[in-house]
């Protein structure tokens, strides 16, 4: 069982969690349900509910209040007979639902600082004493920066850069950590890391900007313990707390982390330490605390180690670790060596000639250095920062570096696993890691664009394209509904979405905010992909206005014509012929692109309005998306069905969004479509518009092989040239690495940027064959559709009712099938040469001669 879409249910930020449990594959059709809340004072059950829902089921019983506790279970019924038995109990616990409940305010550092330049992170503390036996402690914690927070010397937690990235103003996310286990009877202490994060260091284009939010560095703590007796001790920051600067001499994203071990009093967050001399009083501030939330996803956390491949000794001292994998994180190191020593550890994407290529990098140093205090092996990782790299240079190492002393944590986003797929293919299935890599780094909080240089930021065109991959991927459900939440805080008065979210000041090109085609569709393609995905209808309903209001200001600019054809378009972005300099210089018109995407937007928001009640709404932009097709056929087809961009992009966003309302017209445009392809040698001529869209409009159009031709194609540009040049993650441009091993001369040249990587979306339902026929895959299609030279694919979906999966394999003429359907959910099963039947829960070997060979 669990609650929302978080996997851990302790802090929880609503009242009334839904439910959501999965049935063993052995388990029959549910039939019906009951639920057992176990609560302080009482327990309720619902008696026998009729039905097969199992997703996001009403909270049955009444409001959880603040910090209440809740234990859950339930039992179904398949058929007339027993019930199961009960499931594992699972704990849900409100955090604090009512401002009311904060006691706490900001506190850091009492000292002057510059706000313009770097300043050292602080460290705060309060030791505290507890009268009696402890029965339960809860910390609630967040921070003006990010924190790490320790209990009598033991850390909290095992999350980091938390509390993550929001629109700090707005909506300051807040952690809750069970601490029973760390408090004693008697003395205790609690401390906290600061770092500048998000919240005030530099952070942006050009050099970036500090303070974005604020020039203090705070925390926000609340510790409330429940004694034996039943009453409660509340320790929570105020003016009684101190603070010191700590061994972390300069923390920052994009620069990394110095950390001088001479300064490092390990007992600090202990009744043990000296808190005289070097500990002073804190300054207090203000925070609003109806602005604090708590999560909706996963925080970031370390989900794997990675030892490096190669360790290259270069002049100097230096070595140039490769770990074999472009990846985002930071490096442990364990080392023994004289009081002083400096170790310098640097990173990088690629190696040119050797050493580390750091121009991709612009004004990220990427650096970390740790000096030693001489008292022995000491084990270090930073706190603060996050890389983007494979490659590291380690220099300052007292004695020779071997394998075992750098290890290199891997850091995203903790969301569970949920899409696998792999083929007879092995350049495929590279291609297929690489796009799960990049997903993993660039799921940091939010969903960013690269994670090395100097940006690292919440791109709105990229994740509307990338959102159906990802949401096959992995559970993200959580994740993407906080962050679409900014989107809407961020949202402009007249219904402009930024390009970015959070906002930040940016460049020229981007300042002042305008609207744009493809990225302000954010607002109404991702929620819906969301909603197709985990059939959370209360998402789709959240997000509503947001994408109404994006609508009807597409509507304004276009005006009587129906045509979004004035203002600032990014267009066809990174076309392969746009030069390094001018990433927007595509062939396709951008007005082309910005009225499609009108349509296609408006569509959505009727469709949402169809599948929340609104049927006003459905009826008033469903006549909408008809003009707006119409218009679009008008100015942009002409007569013989030719577009008038008579481009692959152009071809690609009238087919797959249903704007070619004539049969002729659209067989025509998948003709042209694919004959454009072959002029070019199946080589990649879209951008990040067209890409995502052409397997599909090919393969819709008759023309599977063609899609396969793009897909296995090897020279430049291509989805397999970058495999065939090393790549181990999707870079932001086709040729960020030329055929001749040179970096691409552009100032925005990265080696992780996951929205051409949005291809993995047409492996998963074309190539594996699996794809939702109903919100949440309720109802499932598998069809498979083979080409490519490729022999065999096996692909595995958990979806919000269990495990969807399809094995097939060519023998000859003959194509066989494995078929794995959740309890609860139904088959549609198409396989080549066959009608469409229908397939219930369990396993199926099914194949193309139309036999059903087994069923389990």
């Amino acid at each position: 069982m669990t609650f929302e879409h978080l996997r851990d249910g302790l802090g929880i930020g609503v009242t009334a969690p839904r439910l959501s449990w999965t049935l063993s594959p052995a388990a029959g059709t549910q039939d019906a349900y009951e639920i057992e809340i176990v609560r302080s004072a009482r327990t309720h059950r619902t008696g026998r509910i009729a039905g097969p829902d199992r997703v996001l089921v009403p909270w049955p019983d009444t409001a959880l209040a603040s910090r209440e506790r809740a234990v859950v279970r339930v039992r179904t019924w398949t058929g007339a007979g027993e019930p199961s038995s009960w499931s594992e109990p699972a704990a849900v616990e409100a955090g604090l639902l009512d401002p009311g409940d904060w006691q706490a305010v900001p506190v850091g550092p009492a000292w002057p600082e510059d706000p313009d330049s770097d300043r050292r992170p602080a460290r705060v503390r309060r030791d505290f004493t507890l009268p009696r036996a402890i029965t339960r402690a809860r910390l609630y914690i967040t921070a003006h920066g990010l924190y790490e927070a320790e209990i009598n010397g033991h850390r909290v937690g095992d999350d980091t850069v938390s509390p993550g990235w929001t629109v700090y103003g707005e909506r300051l996310r807040y952690y809750t950590y069970d601490v029973t286990s760390l408090l004693a009877q008697g003395a205790n202490t609690i401390g906290a890391w600061l770092g500048d994060g998000w919240y005030r260091g530099r952070f942006g284009f050009d050099g970036g900007h500090r303070n974005l939010y604020g020039t203090d560095q705070s925390l926000i703590a609340q510790l409330e313990v429940t004694h034996d007796d039943g009453t409660t001790t509340v320790v929570a920051t105020d003016r009684t707390w101190q603070a010191s600067a700590g061994p972390i001499l300069f923390s920052g994203l994009y620069d990394g982390e110095t950390f001088d071990a001479r300064l490092h009093d390990p007992q600090w967050s202990t009744p043990h330490g000296d808190p005289s001399g070097t500990w002073g009083p804190v300054a207090t501030g203000r925070r609003d605390p109806s602005t604090l939330i708590a999560p909706k996803g996963a925080p970031v956390r370390c989900t794997q180690e990675v030892r490096p491949v190669t360790i290259t000794p270069k002049d100097e001292g230096r070595y140039v670790l490769d770990f074999g994998q472009n990846l985002v994180g930071r490096l442990r190191i364990t080392v023994d060596g004289p009081a002083g020593t400096t170790v310098t550890l640097r990173h990088a994407e690629v190696l040119q000639d050797g050493e580390l290529a750091t121009r991709p990098l612009r004004l990220a140093a990427s650096t970390d250095t740790y000096i030693l205090d001489g008292s022995g092996e000491q084990s270090w990782e930073p706190r603060f920062t996050l890389h983007g790299f494979r490659y590291a240079e380690v220099s300052g190492w007292p004695g020779e570096l071997t394998g075992d002393a750098v290890t290199a944590r891997v850091y995203h986003t903790d969301m569970a696993r949920t899409g696998w797929f792999e083929c007879s293919d092995p350049l495929i299935n590279r291609l297929h890691e690489n796009v799960l890599w990049s997903m993993r780094g660039n799921f940091v909080d939010i969903p960013t664009d690269c994670p090395q240089r100097d940006e690292r930021l919440g791109w709105t065109g990229d994740i509307q394209v990338f959102a159906p991959t990802a949401s096959f991927l992995y559970d993200c459900a959580g994740m993407l509904d906080s962050w679409l939440d900014d989107v809407a805080v961020e949202q402009f008065p007249d219904g402009t979405i930024p390009w970015y979210v959070p906002v930040i000041p940016g460049a020229p090109m981007w300042t002042p905010i305008q609207p744009g085609a493809a990225w302000g569709d954010v607002a109404t393609l991702t929620p819906w992909a969301l909603y197709q995905r985990f059939g959370d209808l209360e998402l789709l309903r959240r997000h509503f206005p947001m994408g109404r209001a994006w609508v009807d200001l597409m509507a304004r600019l276009a005006g009587p014509s129906r045509l979004w054809d004035t203002g600032f378009q990014l267009g066809d972005w990174l076309d392969p012929i746009a030069p390094p300099e001018d990433p927007a210089a595509a062939r396709t018109d951008r007005y082309l692109i910005a009225t499609a995407y009108f349509a296609w937007s408006t569509r959505h928001l009727a469709w949402s309005a169809r599948a929340l009640g609104y049927d006003d709404a459905a009826q008033h932009y469903g006549t909408l998306a008809d003009e707006v097709a119409d218009a679009f056929r008008r100015r942009y087809v002409r007569a013989d069905g030719h577009m008038t961009s008579d481009s692959a992009t152009a071809y690609c966003v009238a087919l797959a969004f249903g704007l070619l309302e004539d049969p002729g017209h659209r067989q025509f445009a998948g003709d042209r479509l694919a004959e454009l392809v072959l002029q070019d040698d199946a080589r990649i001529a879209t951008g990040f518009v067209g890409t995502p869209l052409i397997c599909d409009a090919l393969t819709d159009t008759g023309h599977l092989d063609v899609a396969y031709q793009l897909l296995t194609q090897t020279q430049c540009p291509s989805w397999l040239y970058t495999v065939s040049m090393g790549a181990t993650t999707i870079w932001e441009r086709w040729d960020s690495l030329r055929p001749d091993g040179t970096l691409n001369p552009g100032g925005m040249t990265s080696f992780n940027h996951y929205a051409l990587g949005a291809v993995a979306d047409w492996l998963h339902r074309v190539v594996g064959g699996i794809a939702p026929a109903e919100p949440g895959y309720r109802a499932i299609t598998y069809r498979p559709r083979p080409g490519g030279g490729i022999t065999w694919a096996r692909t595995r979906h958990e979806t919000p009712y269990g495990t969807a999966a399809l094995s097939w394999e060519l023998t000859g003429d003959r194509l066989l099938a494995t078929v794995t359907v959740p309890q609860g959910c139904t088959g549609i099963i198409e396989l080549p040469g066959r009608e469409p039947f229908t397939l219930t829960a369990g396993e199926h070997l099914v194949d193309t001669a139309g036999v059903k060979e087994r069923a389990a």
